[in-house]
């Protein structure tokens, strides 16, 4: 069991926790992740490593409220605690040797580039942020990546917040304007990071894309997380996260994502008639 030492509600459909887990905080490193059951009952939901705390013993997670089990944990409050969460699992983001990096995040997945961006910066990289979201009120994160960036751009498609558009705007214009980045990293939706990878290519700079298909076991077994990059099979699970995002076919991984879409709706359904009943009671 793992207890949850703090819960942070981020925005209205973003929840942040940190989980009491010595082993796993002892080894995880940005870019990884780790995998959870809520109870004994549930099912097995992969999640990216926000941070840790080795002194403390705690690994930070956040996560959008959007399935059965999200709505389950979410119901979860300050020292309680979870079945299972184990790892870290996956290869860590690669970082070394850079010297200018610009780190592009999508609504929840700027949680993920959170610490990869802190990771880039401690290392003395010069860290170049674009973080898009819909509107004001999903932005999450935002002072954060202002402490470890060099330069921030804040983009909502309806200008509430930052400048409106898309993240591919800002990237081309420096790209544009002669930007030289060892490496850009995408991290988010995955028509996203398709069309951030559409837009990096004219210029050959190199790109890295985070992906987070269905998992189940974590260990490659399963098949579910499988992807094709570069013309070859491969799983998210144990040969990424991190992929070359020239290589990853984006139409077959937004295809199969779509596939259990009838499912996860059902289960929703359930677990929201679920606790209607229970506060009828």
């Amino acid at each position: 069991m793992y207890r949850i030492v703090r819960k942070k509600r981020l925005n209205p459909t973003v929840t942040m926790m940190d989980i009491e887990a010595p082993a796993v905080a002892r080894k995880a490193q940005a870019g990884q992740f780790i995998i959870l059951r809520v109870n004994e009952e549930g099912e097995r939901i992969p999640l990216t490593v926000a941070g840790f705390d080795r002194d403390e013993g705690t690994v930070k997670i956040i996560f959008q409220v959007v399935g059965a089990t999200t709505m389950l944990l979410d119901r979860k409050e300050e020292g309680e605690y979870i079945t299972d969460f184990v790892g870290p699992l996956g290869v860590p983001t690669h970082t070394e040797g850079m010297k200018k990096v610009c780190v592009v995040g999508g609504g929840v997945g700027c949680a993920i580039a959170l610490p990869v961006a802190q990771k880039l910066s401690a290392q003395g990289c010069e860290v170049h942020s674009i973080v898009g979201f819909r509107e004001k009120d999903l932005v999450i994160l935002q002072e954060e990546f202002e402490a470890c960036s060099a330069k921030l751009t804040l983009m909502t498609d309806d200008g509430s917040c930052g400048r409106k558009g898309l993240v591919t705007e800002p990237l081309k214009e420096a790209l544009e304007a002669g930007e030289d980045y060892d490496c850009i990293i995408a991290i988010g939706p995955l028509v996203m990071m398709k069309f951030v990878v559409a837009t990096a290519k004219p210029f050959g700079t190199k790109i890295v894309v985070s992906m987070n298909p269905v998992m189940i076991d974590g260990t490659g077994m399963c098949g579910g997380c499988r992807l094709t990059v570069g013309g070859v099979t491969k799983f998210a699970c144990v040969d990424g996260p991190d992929f070359d995002g020239y290589l990853v076919d984006f139409d077959e991984a937004i295809s199969r994502s779509a596939q259990y879409r009838e499912m996860e709706t059902a289960a929703r359904e359930k677990t929201c008639n679920l606790f209607k009943k229970e506060g009828a009671n």
